[in-house]
């Protein structure tokens, strides 16, 4: 069998995969990679191009593996547009976290205003 090179979504979904490694779902203790794995689903079955269903998987990644230095990996590994989604996907780069309900209270405010494919991968 003759398999072609690495796509840039196996790229992303190996990167979330690590980054994500031993994180459990709040609530299910199920792997974190599973909800990277649905909202990826999602994103590509409501039409969203490589840049999204990239960003879907790493949606979570600079929030909580590594803020701004994990940003600037996803910047340089999948460039400006996943990067920039990304980073609009995140409440926070902050460590330590400010306190989660306003946060999230916040996230949810600002979702009108972000682009189209990170309105989507919310």
């Amino acid at each position: 069998m003759d398999l072609a090179p690495e796509t840039r979504l196996e790229r992303a979904l190996v990167l979330a995969t690590r980054l994500h490694a031993g994180q459990q779902r709040l609530g299910t203790g199920s792997a974190f990679v599973s909800h990277l794995l649905a909202v990826a689903a999602l994103v590509m079955e409501y039409g969203g191009d490589e840049d999204a269903a990239v960003a879907a998987l790493l949606h979570d990644a600079a929030e909580d593996q590594g803020g701004q230095a994990t940003l600037d990996l996803i910047r340089q590994e999948f460039g400006d547009q996943v990067a920039d989604v990304v980073l609009a996907c995140s409440d926070t780069l902050e460590d330590p976290k400010p306190p989660w309900r306003r946060r999230k209270l916040d996230y949810v405010a600002s979702v009108p205003g972000k682009s189209p494919a990170a309105r989507l991968i919310s």
